[in-house]
């Protein structure tokens, strides 16, 4: 994946949709940008604070037509990529005007414009369905009728809230003010199995605020524990535990 790709994932990375192998990649190229890394920083940070907004289920209506007109809408550039050249951006990356021409000229040539548009609607429906699903797991979770939620304060100022719905075996961890994990590093997650640790999933390392769905069942869990762990995570805790919370139990 080149530069240019990857400054058109900021959105999906932000709402955790990235496939595990690009991800990575974000995550390596996210320590030598910093305008993606800005970017990313307000989205995490709007999401965070519409997860934590009371929650309202829209009209039927209105989130089909967002599902249908998704894939028409244009991210805007980072600031680095609006100077002086035209941008078009996508799933496919951002290509200046003479060479996206030159591209679809080609393309047409061999009679693959077709297959060229249908398969970037694909990936944007695909990325679009992906996060989608996120959201309303993590809406269903802040929103469950039997919901516990459990506050304190973390390492550096920070603070964190866990919210906990039994009935859907699933919890959400929100943060405030985390300060960003070294270069090549990233917070990791863990379900607190009774003093076995389990991976729950990766925070996103340049965000301040976040919100993150656990990944996988509460099950047995009693609490949740963070660490700082190599971009990609680890199969087990390599370092002290920066932050334990327990879950509400009442």
């Amino acid at each position: 994946m080149t530069t240019a790709d990857l400054h058109t994932l900021t959105g999906a990375y932000a709402l955790h949709a990235l496939p595990e192998d690009e991800r990575r990649e974000f995550e390596r190229h996210l320590g030598d940008c910093e305008a993606c890394t800005q970017e990313v920083r307000e989205l995490s940070a709007t999401a965070a604070r519409l997860g934590l907004a009371v929650a309202e289920t829209p009209p039927r209506e209105l989130r089909e037509r967002v599902l249908r007109e998704i894939t028409t809408v244009r991210q805007e550039p980072p600031a680095h990529g609006r100077r002086g050249r035209t941008v078009t951006t996508g799933r496919t990356g951002r290509w200046s005007g003479y060479a996206l021409a030159a591209c679809i000229a080609a393309a047409a040539a061999f009679g693959g414009v077709a297959v060229w548009q249908n398969q970037v609607a694909q990936d944007a429906r695909q990325e679009a369905n992906q996060a989608t699903r996120q959201n309303e797991q993590l809406a269903q979770v802040l929103s469950a009728p039997d919901a516990k939620t459990t506050s304190g304060e973390l390492t550096g100022g920070a603070r964190g809230t866990v919210v906990v719905s039994q009935d859907r075996n699933q919890a959400v961890f929100l943060a405030s003010g985390m300060e960003r994990p070294p270069s090549g590093k990233v917070y990791q997650l863990w379900f607190n199995d009774e003093g076995t640790m389990r991976s729950a999933g990766l925070m996103n390392p340049a965000a301040s605020d976040d919100a993150v769905l656990l990944d996988g069942p509460v099950d047995r869990a009693t609490g949740m524990g963070i660490t700082v762990e190599p971009a990609g995570g680890s199969a087990e805790p390599t370092s002290d535990p920066v932050a334990l919370m327990d879950f509400p139990t009442a």
